[in-house]
């Protein structure tokens, strides 16, 4: 078997596991379930991902006395562990464990069974996303695990299931139609971790997949920062899922072929993301639908919002995501007002309400791209806003050369309020006072930048947060600009060197 990529380690004592910087014993059978730490944190709890976590060998009497707990404590069809998502991950888990610990005894494979047989009879066709498509892998992981035709049926309806829905869910440019960075890196390490299953039991690889593969590679990669993690759009966080490095090295190990080159401008149309690089300068930004009609469940109102990293750090940054539970601080981080673009009338651009639910959703406009022997230009509109009473379409375009940023944002219709919102990385600080127009900046290497604006009332610096992880928080500032009329121009310019 190929190693697979090793997540972190959670059980860092017997009994005792670490999720989202909260820690819990696991004694009795009420510790598996109850609601204060989160519903997250307890299908982490259930997913049993430290099996093949780092150093996972040498936690393994742990690891097996926490399976042979669960199964005890567990039963078929009891408690919040059943539900489909966990079991499809902790299957997969356990059965990794087993053929790397040579785990072959009767009461885990009696319990495994069992749990493949649930699953089967409960794949999430109301959820489908990546929901659906982790318990396909489940499925043909434990067909081709297990033995005799219950196990063939298993197989066949998983490869079913997962042919039908890779076709829809990713998109011609490599891109899962949900545009979350977080959750393609997720998705493409399902599709790896298949191949590799394939692989060890000699079995043929549809012949698309690789070429599936790369593509989806590319477009991680295209939404990645120069310090290798995933830009912030959608539902996106550190330390969840592997980075594209880690995914091109697995993909390497298991003979698959090699990332295009080139990045210096990268149009994904059919996502609706674009990448722009010039010499020190990187941007990333959002010109897509927030995903599938019938399941934006990941969706943020980030529309024509942007993340800018310069000299390898990241500079603007949108606010991240630190928690699904439905709060209103889940509701903040949905908002347009916690991203790198404009607000208008206190308004979100798409409807986001509960957890992952969409109501009036904006629609991006056609995505365009110019190249002059200096800068790379790109276009764009959304009319999210077409449902207030001045019927409103904000038009932004970006222009990047070699030592400036431009960013121009257009409002046609009238409105009572318009805000642009610029959000730092907690690294970036400010050098003296803002003044009314202008703001220089300074990275914690020492590197200034030069923020200016035209066509505000006011330019202001206010406390913020930034949410790079689950659980996780860490202090920041934004930079916030009133529109005065229908035009705000912003520059950013910084050295060449």
């Amino acid at each position: 078997m190929t190693p697979v990529i090793p997540k972190k380690q959670s059980l860092i004592a017997p009994k005792t596991l670490c999720f989202f910087n909260k820690t819990r014993v696991i004694r009795k059978r009420n510790d598996w379930q109850g609601n204060k730490l989160g519903k997250l944190w307890l299908y982490n709890l259930h997913y049993f991902d430290d099996l093949n976590a780092a150093d996972s060998p040498a936690r393994r009497q742990w690891q097996l006395d926490l399976i042979r707990q669960w199964i005890t404590e567990n039963p078929p069809a009891h408690g919040i562990g059943w539900d489909p998502y966990p079991t499809s991950l902790r299957i997969v888990n356990w059965i990794k464990w087993a053929l790397r610990e040579n785990e072959s005894s009767d009461i885990f494979n009696n319990s495994l069974a069992t749990q493949v047989r649930w699953l089967s009879k409960r794949l999430e066709y109301n959820l489908l996303g990546n929901h659906i498509l982790a318990n396909a892998k489940a499925l043909v992981v434990a067909g081709l695990y297990f033995d005799g035709n219950e196990a063939d049926s298993w197989l066949k309806k998983g490869f079913t299931v997962l042919q039908r829905q890779l076709t829809e869910q990713i998109l011609d440019d490599g891109g899962h139609f949900e545009r979350s960075p977080m959750y393609q890196a997720i998705i493409l390490e399902d599709l790896l971790d298949l191949i590799n299953f394939l692989k060890i039991y000699s079995r043929s690889i549809p012949g698309d997949w690789e070429g599936l593969v790369q593509k989806m590679l590319n477009w991680l990669r295209t939404l990645s920062h120069p310090d290798g993690d995933i830009a912030f759009f959608n539902d996106a966080a550190l330390n969840i899922a592997a980075t594209w490095k880690e995914l091109e090295r697995y993909s390497t190990n298991l003979g698959l072929t090699d990332l295009e080159k080139e990045l210096e401008q990268v149009t994904l149309y059919d996502s609706g993301y674009f990448r722009l690089e010039k010499a020190n300068a990187v941007i990333i930004a959002d010109c897509a639908p927030i995903g599938p009609d019938y399941q934006p469940a990941h969706a943020h109102a980030d529309t024509l919002s942007f993340e800018l990293s310069l000299y390898g750090k990241r500079v603007f940054v949108n606010s991240g995501t630190s928690t699904y539970e439905e709060n209103e601080l889940r509701n903040q981080q949905r908002g347009t007002a916690a991203h790198n673009t404009v607000v208008i009338n206190n308004e979100n651009s798409s409807e986001v309400w509960a957890s992952f639910r969409v109501a009036r959703r904006a629609y991006p406009g056609k995505l365009e791209v110019s190249q002059s022997k200096n800068a790379s230009s790109v276009l764009c509109s959304h009319n999210g806003y077409i449902r207030l009473n001045n019927s409103n379409i904000h038009k932004r375009s970006w222009t990047l050369n070699n030592t400036s940023l431009q960013i121009v944002d257009e409002i046609t219709g009238g409105y009572d309020d318009a805000v642009a919102y610029f959000y730092l990385h907690p690294t970036v600080s400010r050098i003296g006072d803002v003044a009314s127009d202008s703001c220089k900046l300074v990275l914690d290497t020492g590197k200034e930048i030069i923020f200016t604006v035209d066509g505000a009332c006011d330019l202001k610096m206010n406390k913020s947060t930034w949410y790079p992880g689950f659980g996780l928080s860490m202090p920041s500032n934004c930079l916030v600009c009133n529109f005065k009329g229908e035009k705000l121009s912003t520059f950013i310019s910084w050295c060449s060197d």
